[in-house]
């Protein structure tokens, strides 16, 4: 995520789906980012408008509809969460319930 956002690159759908493990014998695994079909350059100062992603890791500022390639910040740290408590940090019985939810952070 550090090399996008050195590019200014704004994913707009991370979550675990969009991210595999390549495992290699007798050296580091390396973890690779996919699915770059939302994706969009994004210079700063200009914020980028309009909502697009997955409402469960959707940052929001997304859902507010202007923010910068640091929305997949909020995204890196939901899925953190999942992988230490099994469990979404909001959770509800769909996606506007989730999105009332998160932005209240």
């Amino acid at each position: 995520m550090a090399y996008l956002g050195q590019k200014n690159i704004a994913h707009r759908d991370l979550k675990p789906e969009n991210i595999l493990l390549e495992e290699n014998e007798g050296a580091d695994s390396l973890i690779k980012v996919i699915n770059f079909g939302n994706a969009i350059y994004c210079k700063p100062p200009k914020k980028i408008k309009g909502v697009v992603g997955t409402p469960l890791y959707m940052a929001p500022e997304v859902n507010a509809g202007l923010y910068d390639f640091k929305c997949d910040v909020w995204s890196c740290g939901v899925i953190l969460h999942i992988l230490i408590t099994e469990r979404p940090p909001f959770d509800g019985s769909d996606d506007f319930d989730i999105l009332v939810k998160a932005s209240k952070y």
